[in-house]
């Protein structure tokens, strides 16, 4: 399970139109799901996330993590995350999950996340999404669970 995840002063999800997700300081993080991915890959992603030190501190170093300063976490399932693009000009997705499995998943690591933080406004599975962020720093890292 892929996680790119950036630090943001706000970030929203708009589906034809209607704001359907918004956070103000937190993660906004684009999800996606390969084939092999287990329940406990999302729910170890969960855990990253909510516990990934990349909000600074007082002397300004990146030592404080989402629950430390208790931001939202906005997820956004995003499936061309499990491209393969080394080759040609043209991405392959034989590696990301079936639709079906990639959304059962996306949900369970939107449920473990909310275990841990609360409310977690999410993207809609399958949608045309317009995604809306202000980067702050600019801050973006990828956190992968290897699939099994």
């Amino acid at each position: 399970m892929i996680g790119l995840l950036q630090r943001v002063s706000r970030a929203a999800v708009r589906v034809e139109g209607e704001t359907v997700a918004a956070i103000g300081t937190g993660l906004l993080v684009l999800v996606g799901v390969e084939r092999g991915d287990t329940t406990e890959g999302a729910q170890r992603l969960a855990q990253r996330l909510a516990g990934y030190r990349v909000f600074p501190d007082e002397r300004g170093r990146m030592n404080r993590s989402l629950q430390d300063i208790g931001g939202g976490l906005l997820l956004v399932p995003q499936f061309t995350l499990a491209a393969d693009t080394r080759k040609g000009n043209r991405p392959g997705f034989a590696s990301a999950a079936d639709p079906a499995e990639g959304e059962r998943l996306f949900e369970v690591l939107a449920d473990a996340a909310r275990e841990r933080l609360g409310e977690v406004p999410t993207g809609r599975f399958g949608a045309d999404m317009a995604v809306e962020l202000v980067n702050d720093g600019p801050v973006t890292f990828e956190l992968r669970i290897p699939p099994a």
